[in-house]
């Protein structure tokens, strides 16, 4: 199917066109939180731009007739290069939330990572993704109890891994959020995991007396661990076989070091621009990544993919996948549907792209395919 023949669509194509659908759609609160980053919003802004200073050259007179858009992750065949990344509180964009993305995601083949905060539970989206690739993405609780919880529902529900997010000790100075004096929870998203949690349940509301208030204090307070260390992620290691994928690693040393601790996976991340501003790009800190851990692990990136060209650009710099974040949630505004018009999209433009820049497979790119401008 060609550009042309999509022309019939009531859905937008475009990433902005989206943004500014989800933007009418939603109160100023919610879509603060979705669009917004943290401090001055230079690193969001940031994210972006890296792809836009990275250029393509094509090689062209290419039998591009055939073309395969899947890779492997974790000894497991995925049919898209791209996997959905763990985005919390979708109840704030539609009702349906968790559940009509992942929907979505198993419509199109697409690999979903189901969040922490998930507004529908680890079970009800494992039931939902079936054997479509999906992960759970661990918000480390500073209980240890929950967060073993957790990982042993994930196992006994069917996920594929566990991603670990690393880069969050506290929420980012989202300045955004604190001038419309917003955090999700509040309207009740994303507590299903905790309320449905026989051991949170057992610490925290035994006798089920506590109200929907009293609930969220209770997860707020122990919603971040402070003090995260390798030392957890050896622990994590011994209790599950699941693969493990650190989500939110930047510099060199820290990718060394989960390469040499034998983690299955990191995500080259700087969280969409949303915990500490002014820090590297994940585009920009992913060569030298890619380069220190030599294969030892897969490598993902996320922050900026927009469109398949940026997909492109990111497996040229070594990457094995990408997390695309912000356009399905934008979509989700208009429920399944919106979410499945986006994942087509992109993948009908990845398609399209692969054949353009003159390779059949992604695995075929490399730097030679790319520049980087403005640079010697």
């Amino acid at each position: 199917m060609t550009s042309i023949d999509r022309l019939s669509t009531d859905y937008p194509f475009s990433y902005q066109d989206w943004e500014l659908r989800c933007q009418k759609q939603l109160d100023q609160g919610a879509f603060g939180y979705i669009q917004s980053g943290s401090g001055a919003e230079t690193t969001l802004d940031q994210n972006d731009l890296a792809f836009e200073r990275l250029a393509l050259i094509p090689k062209v007179l290419k039998d591009v007739s055939k073309r395969d858009l899947s890779v492997s992750l974790f000894d497991r065949h995925h049919q898209f290069p791209f996997l959905m990344a763990p985005v919390g509180f979708q109840a704030i964009v539609h009702p349906d939330g968790e559940k009509a993305s992942a929907r979505a995601a198993r419509k199109q083949g697409v690999p979903y990572i189901a969040s922490t905060v998930s507004s529908a539970s680890i079970e009800e989206i494992s039931d939902i993704m079936s054997d479509c690739p999906h992960y759970f993405q661990l918000y480390w609780p500073n209980d240890q109890a929950v967060a073993e919880s957790f990982i042993k529902r994930a196992e006994a529900a069917g996920y594929h891994g566990i991603v670990v997010t690393v880069d969050t000790p506290f929420l980012g100075w989202r300045e955004v959020d604190m001038t419309n004096q917003y955090f999700p929870m509040q309207t009740g998203a994303g507590i299903a995991n905790f309320v449905t949690d026989p051991v949170f349940n057992q610490r925290y509301n035994p006798d089920f007396s506590l109200s929907q208030t009293e609930i969220i204090q209770s997860i707020r307070s122990i919603l971040f661990k402070q003090n995260l260390t390798w030392e957890n992620i050896k622990w994590l290691q011994e209790i599950t076989d699941l693969p493990i994928i650190l989500k939110g690693i930047l510099h060199v040393d820290d990718a060394k070091k989960a390469a040499e601790l034998g983690v299955d996976g990191i995500i080259v991340s700087n969280h969409g621009g949303r915990q500490l501003d002014g820090v590297i790009s994940g585009l920009e800190a992913l060569p030298a990544i890619v380069e220190a851990v030599d294969d030892k692990v897969a490598v993902l990136v996320d922050g900026g993919i927009r469109r398949g060209a940026d997909i492109l650009k990111a497996f040229a710099l070594g990457a094995h996948a990408v997390l695309l974040g912000r356009p399905y949630v934008y979509g989700l505004v208009d429920g399944q549907g919106g979410v499945t018009a986006v994942l087509n999209n992109l993948i009908k433009d990845l398609d399209t792209s692969l054949a353009i820049v003159g390779v059949n497979s992604l695995a075929q790119l490399n730097r030679d395919y790319i520049k980087w401008l403005g640079y010697n």
